[in-house]
């Protein structure tokens, strides 16, 4: 095809059906991602899943539709296109209250997601394969081979649209639901241009039928009753589902679904979670708190963290937080402010440290998430990165969410051992004296320090922390069984698996009192005890746990 012919070309009605459909079905499935994985996680199973679900039902249909293809009609094809608009309907007025259903279902935790991807994606995926094979019988093009290439190219090119316009135009700039209504809102349009030039009653009303569904399913969605709070904020950003929620004087910001950072309102000095407690710990091992004097968190979220670095030491404290978002929430509703003395900067914790020259006395490392862990900030690699760009006596703390025995241990012993390779000496407390998982908290030294339990508890009565440090110290583990663990490395990506028996277990978060005593392991915080879904999250109703 030439450049005037190009330029002149008019799609055929069943070239835009497929085209169309190459949009929606790509921009579906990047959609279906955000919707799932808040309930589900976002680890390799709950992608995976979802891929495997949407080119299932596509195929499917393209079987369906070739089987059927020689009656086809450009009537019939619009038709077809407004039952998946109406679906998606169905999706955006009903996929809480079907994720919340289908996580109940007792299933191996790898195999949680699937359910939910299949009722919420197969049926709109199935009815799109139609259209492909519709279209081939209706080109005008000439031979079997030139029909199936063509209708390849254009759904194919619909595809990289939908994905690109998805991933960088729509979830930066929309909410969810508004999205699946844009996609429902095409597919119409398409169904009633496909009925042009003639317009029948019929095809008219089943068009505005869909269109007010579609509107009405955004507008309202079914009651449930939410146990986490009064949502204060919510959206979708460009990394995650980001929500702001208040219970009573209690303000959590939670990151696809799970608790994050979360500060008192009546008592902002207090910390709530009681492994914020822990950050303080290099404050003991470094020979005077006072040559502390500049510190970067990679991680930021609630900056509950470094804006208590900022008040209680003198000390510069950079926060790379990669998304913006995140810091713009912190902002608004965790009474974050930059200054002099606290910088932050939205980029990857790695990038960030690959870029600059600066030197730090401490790194705190607070990027994980149970199942969520950026793989390239484990690695030894990474470590070797982290120890360079410390002080020759700095320190790194790190925030490491895993068991602390048992099969659920595996990534916690791994990522002990890696840093074990890169530092001086490596030393882990567990934040819960339950076995369950939970924030182990290991920290790393440049130098051989070889601090011993009796060390660290004279410098804590000694030094005049803000934090009383003594029961961090009490769970100190000693004699960590790391030597069979892998090293964690660039070129072998071994997070997922390390993972993998953490998926359906009991995450435990524990919380401090007002008197500083620890809340209930495990309470969610109405003071409720947590029913944990497949990626360790509080349901939100009272069910059995998966397992």
């Amino acid at each position: 095809m030439n450049v005037r012919t190009a330029g002149s070309y008019r799609p055929t009605k069943s070239e835009l059906a497929v085209f169309v459909s190459g949009v929606t079905s790509m921009g579906l499935e990047i959609l279906a991602v955000r919707i799932i994985a808040p309930q589900f996680g976002s680890h390799i199973y709950t992608v995976g899943g979802i891929m495997t679900v949407i080119l299932a039902a596509l195929s499917f249909g393209y079987w369906q539709g070739g089987k059927r293809a020689s009656s086809a009609t450009n009537r019939e094809m619009s038709w077809l296109l407004l039952a998946t608009a109406v679906y998606v309907a169905v999706v955006v007025y009903a996929s809480d209250l079907l994720l919340l259903q289908t996580s109940t279902l007792a299933l191996p935790p790898r195999y949680a997601a699937l359910p939910a991807a299949i009722i919420l994606f197969g049926p709109p995926t199935y009815l799109l394969g139609f259209i492909s094979p519709y279209a081939a019988e209706l080109s005008q093009k000439e031979g079997t081979g030139e029909a199936s290439g063509h209708v390849y190219a254009l759904g194919t090119i619909g595809s990289i649209l939908g994905s690109g316009a998805t991933t960088f135009v729509f979830i930066p700039a929309m909410d969810i639901d508004s999205i699946g209504v844009l996609f429902g809102l095409m597919l119409v349009g398409t169904a009633f241009a496909l009925t042009l030039p003639s317009i029948s009653r019929k095809p008219v009303l089943a068009s505005v039928a869909v269109v007010i569904l579609l509107v009405v399913a955004t507008g309202t969605g079914p009651l449930a009753y939410d146990h986490r709070g009064d949502v204060v904020y919510q959206t979708q950003t460009a990394h995650q589902e980001l929500e702001v929620i208040d219970n009573d004087d209690i303000r959590t910001m939670y990151l696809d679904g799970a608790r994050h950072s979360a500060i008192d309102l009546e008592d902002p000095d207090r910390h709530v979670f009681e492994y914020m407690k822990y950050f303080h710990l290099p404050m003991l091992m470094t020979d005077d708190a006072d040559d502390v004097d500049n510190v970067l968190f990679i991680g930021g979220g609630g900056y509950i963290g470094p804006q208590d670095f900022e008040e209680q030491y003198d000390a510069d404290v950079d926060v790379v937080e990669i998304d913006p978002d995140v810091t713009a929430a912190a902002e608004d509703y965790f009474g974050l402010e930059e200054s002099e003395d606290l910088n932050t900067y939205s980029q990857d914790g790695r990038q960030f440290l690959q870029g600059t020259d600066e030197t730090y006395d401490l790194i705190v490392l607070d990027a994980y998430k149970q199942d969520q862990v950026p793989f390239h900030l484990t690695t030894v690699e990474f470590m070797d990165l982290v120890s360079e760009r410390l002080a020759d006596d700095g320190i790194l703390h790190a925030n490491v969410i895993s068991a602390p025995s048992g099969p659920a241990s595996e990534f916690y012993h791994a990522q002990e051992r890696t840093m074990d390779e890169a530092f001086g000496d490596t030393y882990s407390f567990r934040t819960s004296n339950s076995s369950s998982i939970q924030n182990i908290q290991i920290v790393a030294t440049n130098d051989e320090t070889d601090f011993t339990e009796a060390d660290l508890a004279e410098r804590n009565a000694e030094r005049n922390l803000s934090v009383d440090l003594s029961g961090a110290i009490d769970n100190y583990m000693a004699g960590s069984s790391s030597d069979d663990a892998p090293v964690l490395r660039d070129d072998r990506g071994e997070v997922d698996s390390l993972l993998d028996p953490m998926l359906g277990q009991r995450y435990v978060i524990e919380e401090t009192g007002e008197s500083g005593s620890s809340a209930g392991a495990g309470d969610d915080p109405a003071g409720t005890p947590s029913v944990i879904a497949p990626d360790g999250k509080a349901l939100a109703a009272p069910v059995a746990k998966v397992s």
